[in-house]
């Protein structure tokens, strides 16, 4: 933390600051959190695959930077986002820059919700290095604005990893879109006993064509794949755990078909796309996170 006369600079410094900036954080800011109830923390304590590419995924600029000056603003400053964080005006230098514009400068300057330690102080954060998810602040050179209040975490190896392993995807030919919801399922039973096909057709954000297929075969395993373009998919896995494709399911798909989405022609091949739909997400398993 600052000294005592840095606190003083440095809480003036980030009043003037607040008054242009204390609106960053919009009530939707927490646009990349999943609709669905988050899954049990139990055990953990590092940001989770969906943590992290919640952050990136909507993030202009990803970097890493190193704390230099800390200053925890007063209520009247700006509040934190959620009762146990303090949000504080932070000064750091870029240390490496994984995505986003060249131009983001050395010297940085943002605001950060962080949660309070079991004392109910600010953890200290001078000199750590953090990892931030953040965007540009218009005619504000130097000022960054993080795409949620918390979008500011701790750097460790694990963490770096698993980010760049997120960017990667994410900015990969065959980046899987944002699936939004389940547009509709449609069970047809094949011409030998144990034999059908489910589709499963998913809503994008960008309305572009994304799908589920699960596949009985007389005598085998059922089994499923998805495809993230026109074509459907006829083989497959289900997509490993903690991959962008795992995330984009895991993470959106509704826990129950849609109201009305299930075509399927009688009550017998309705089930039957509702057991589908179930296998699906047990294949898939829950999508943990640390941020609330």
């Amino acid at each position: 933390m600052m000294t005592k006369h840095g606190t003083r600079t440095g809480l003036a410094l980030a009043g003037a600051f607040c008054l242009g900036f204390c609106t960053a954080f919009p009530a939707e800011s927490r646009a990349a959190e999943s609709p669905q109830p988050i899954a049990s923390t139990a055990g953990l304590s590092a940001p989770s695959y969906a943590d992290i590419a919640d952050l990136a995924d909507h993030a202009q600029l990803v970097l890493r930077a190193k704390v230099k000056k800390v200053a925890v603003l007063k209520p009247e400053q700006g509040a934190a986002s959620r009762p146990g964080m303090a949000r504080i005006y932070v000064e750091a230098v870029t240390e490496n820059l994984l995505t986003g514009p060249a131009a983001v400068g050395e010297a940085l300057r943002y605001l950060a919700d962080v949660r309070l330690d079991a004392k109910g102080k600010v953890p200290k954060l001078a000199k750590q290095s953090v990892l931030l998810f953040a965007g540009h602040v218009k005619d504000r050179p130097g000022e960054i604005r993080l795409v949620a209040p918390d979008a500011q975490i701790l750097w460790d190896p694990a963490t770096d990893a698993t980010l760049r392993q997120v960017l990667r995807e994410l900015y990969g030919p065959d980046a899987p879109r944002r699936v939004t919801g389940v547009q509709e399922a449609i069970h047809v039973p094949g011409t030998l006993a144990g034999e059908g096909e489910t589709q499963i057709f998913l809503k994008t954000d960008d309305g572009e064509p994304a799908s589920i297929t699960v596949l009985h075969h007389a005598g085998a395993p059922t089994h499923w794949g998805v495809s993230f373009s026109e074509i459907v998919a006829t083989t497959g896995l289900p997509p490993k755990r903690d991959t962008l494709v795992w995330y984009r399911l895991a993470c959106f798909l509704p826990r129950s078909l849609p109201p009305g989405a299930n075509l399927s022609a009688t009550d017998t091949d309705k089930t039957a796309a509702v057991s589908d739909y179930v296998k699906v997400l047990s294949d898939l398993g829950s999508c943990p996170r640390i941020r609330r």
